[in-house]
């Protein structure tokens, strides 16, 4: 039989967008930016399954609740990708190579994959215990169901660690105590970037809804013209007619 391990109490110790199912499976799923009927995973065999949407602060919970409960060996990565965040390609670079001294992950795509949060132990610990299993852009829940059932047979049984608590900082009371912390100028660069690019999807999109107008009324004209014609002409065929 496989060994088990109790988890952190209570577990999760992060509260988030995900729902819990039995704390001795093996498999865990992230969803990204998809919202899929977490209860139909953790029919399947899930211990946890719950979308994930930044690449920094949202893989921070994940792997506070993931390393909290060693029974956890496979996280499915599934569902609709993150724009702009590109979260579920962030996870798996930051599984495979960790992050840099400057806190990025490495090899991550997203436009701010920077970890504040996590110790070298703790992403040691993630990184050990952890294999990835990539179904990025699947919604289809048999596929994924099915991929649960796969890895939860494969169940190499718990890591022999005891859990690991990690706390995740996000302000608060310390931002009330002592004031907001000054950002670094790359990462005040970052978020200026960010507000131009949402900028730019946002008027592209409005200029789109005007092309799209102009396009519609081009057609109704031409479609009205050539009413407007054919009512001419049988009128006046109408007159030559009676004539």
């Amino acid at each position: 039989m496989a060994l088990k391990k109790k988890p952190a109490e209570p577990w999760p110790v992060i509260t988030g967008e995900y729902e819990v199912g039995n704390p001795e499976s093996p498999v865990a799923v992230v969803t990204c930016g998809s919202h899929l009927k977490n209860s139909e995973l953790l029919a399947a065999g899930a211990a946890l399954a719950g979308p994930c949407k930044t690449e920094n602060i949202g893989i921070e919970k994940m792997v506070a609740n993931i390393v909290s409960n060693p029974n956890i060996r496979f996280l499915v990565i599934t569902g609709m990708e993150v724009k702009g965040h590109i979260t579920g390609q962030a996870i798996e670079a930051f599984t495979k190579d960790g992050i840099d001294k400057e806190g990025k992950i490495v090899g991550a795509k997203g436009a701010i994959p920077f970890i504040q949060n996590l110790t070298p132990e703790s992403i040691d610990r993630f990184r050990q215990q952890i294999s990835t299993v990539m179904m990025i852009d699947t919604e289809d829940m048999g596929a994924i169901g099915g991929k649960i059932r796969e890895l939860a047979s494969k169940d190499p049984g718990a890591l022999d660690v005891d859990p690991m608590i990690i706390e995740i900082k996000e302000g608060g009371a310390e931002e009330e105590a002592h004031g907001p912390r000054p950002l670094a100028s790359e990462v005040v660069e970052i978020r200026n970037r960010m507000r131009m690019m949402d900028m730019n999807v946002t008027n592209n999109g409005l200029l789109n809804k005007f092309q799209a107008g102009i396009y519609a009324g081009k057609i109704e004209g031409i479609a009205l013209g050539m009413t407007i014609v054919l009512a001419l002409f049988g009128v006046i065929l109408r007159v030559i007619g009676g004539s």
